[in-house]
């Protein structure tokens, strides 16, 4: 009696624990294809009207409940893998903070919320699936993005192709070819990591990955695709790196001498690489950006100006009114992500995101010789580094590359022997 008491209670729990799977997985796929916001542009265009802003804030809000969903599915995963990351939760706490000093203190507590939730279903995602599983559920977001991408630009080219400045530019889903250029690219890197983590389905994603990069290559965008290369060249480095742990040290420092060798070409042969790739030294206006940027860090280099506050300010006598007036035109955002944490959060702000970076940077390296997601982590913080100095990507609410960063940088902090049976 008693083995039919206890099967008769598998069956039950069994579906219970198929239908919880299939919820979380549902909820982890419409985060993140809502914070892709492939959506917005169609439906809103560009430039969206101002009076579409509170409805745009309020088509987030499922997603913020897929967060929630995630987190209370798992709760001692979720907690347990923040832990792990101190720096990211001491850098939350000092946005929240900042509202106190703000010079838009309603617009920093709103935008705290917004921070707050596209980060904790991250955190969730993190700690609830292996390194493996994780890889296929992103991987299949970008393959649906890609897929959708390509049908638009082949079906409705008045969406999909530009044809004003860069007429014929493939730019999909998104406003300019830009965007589409460097979300194909952090797609190539998800979708080829997820075929060398699930060598049974490698022919399906790498399939994928390569409709990704026709899509870079449609997009014209030269500095979407060489970080593209070296996202490619960071996955074989991988590849070979964990052949041996003496041929691991051998790439390592191979990998460091090469980025310090890059750094230097990029220093002190800049016009150079500005002319193979086709841009002017002003990098399309991005060097006035920034020291129009760091004038007003200068102001307030302690405090900045609060999260999320300086980029809608419309006051005459505010930072932005004095960005304007020196750049000679409205930047959306500081164009740098480590500016931009100086700019919004202060010095402090800027300490606990290089802290956290840091702290991922060096897993990402011992995982090269301990864990196989190191063919996710490394490539995708290769391009994720090369993106953060020309874009904001760091710290960004209802942002997938900010949800990326933050699942790499959990996940490696998270091992997969702290992950349960959910895949």
């Amino acid at each position: 009696m008693i083995p039919q008491a206890v099967g008769g209670r598998a069956a039950p729990m069994a579906r219970r624990r198929t239908l919880l799977d299939t919820a979380g997985l549902a909820a982890a796929v419409f985060l993140f294809l809502t914070y892709s916001q492939f959506w917005v542009f169609p439906l809103f265009g560009d430039p969206m009207s101002p009076s579409a802003g509170g409805l745009l804030r309020v088509l987030f809000l499922p997603a913020y409940g897929a967060g929630f969903v995630l987190a209370a599915l798992s709760p001692r995963e979720t907690l347990g893998a923040a832990l792990r990351q101190p720096f990211l939760l001491i850098l939350l706490l000092i946005a929240a903070a900042s509202t106190l000093w703000s010079i838009s203190p309603d617009q920093t507590a709103r935008r705290i919320i917004a921070i707050v939730c596209t980060t904790l279903g991250a955190v969730a995602m993190a700690s609830r699936w292996r390194w493996a599983t994780i890889s296929e559920i992103l991987g299949g977001c970008f393959a649906a993005l890609a897929v959708m991408v390509l049908i638009v630009c082949v079906a409705v080219p008045s969406i999909g192709v530009m044809s004003e400045i860069f007429p014929g530019a493939w730019r999909g889903l998104w406003p300019e070819k830009n965007a589409l250029g460097g979300n194909m690219t952090m797609g190539f890197v998800v979708l080829a990591a997820a075929g060398a983590l699930n060598p049974s389905r490698a022919k399906i994603w790498w399939g994928f990955a390569a409709l990704s990069l026709f899509l870079v290559l449609m997009s014209t965008s030269k500095t979407s695709l060489v970080s593209l290369l070296v996202g490619l060249a960071a996955l074989v480095f991988v590849a070979i790196a964990r052949r041996g742990r003496a041929t691991g040290v051998a790439m390592v420092w191979l990998g460091a001498v090469g980025a310090l060798a890059a750094a230097g070409i990029a220093l002190f042969a800049a016009d150079a690489v500005f002319d193979l790739l086709g841009k002017d030294a002003t990098l399309t206006g991005r060097t006035k950006i920034w020291a129009a940027v760091w004038r007003q860090i200068e102001l307030r280099p302690w405090t900045g100006f609060g999260y999320g506050a300086v980029w809608d300010e419309a006051g005459p006598w505010g930072p932005l009114a004095w960005i304007i007036k020196q750049a000679g035109f409205r930047p959306q955002h500081a164009h740098n992500s480590w500016l931009e944490q100086w700019l919004g959060l202060g010095v402090f702000g800027l300490a606990a995101f290089a802290l956290m970076y840091l702290q991922t940077l060096v897993l990402a390296v011992l995982a090269i010789f301990r864990d196989r997601g190191a063919f996710l982590a490394v490539p995708f913080l290769a391009v994720y580094t090369l993106v953060s100095l020309t874009e904001s990507v760091a710290v960004t609410y209802h942002d997938f590359r900010w949800v990326l960063f933050v699942i790499v940088a959990v996940k490696l902090a998270w091992p997969d022997r702290n992950v349960a049976q959910q895949g």
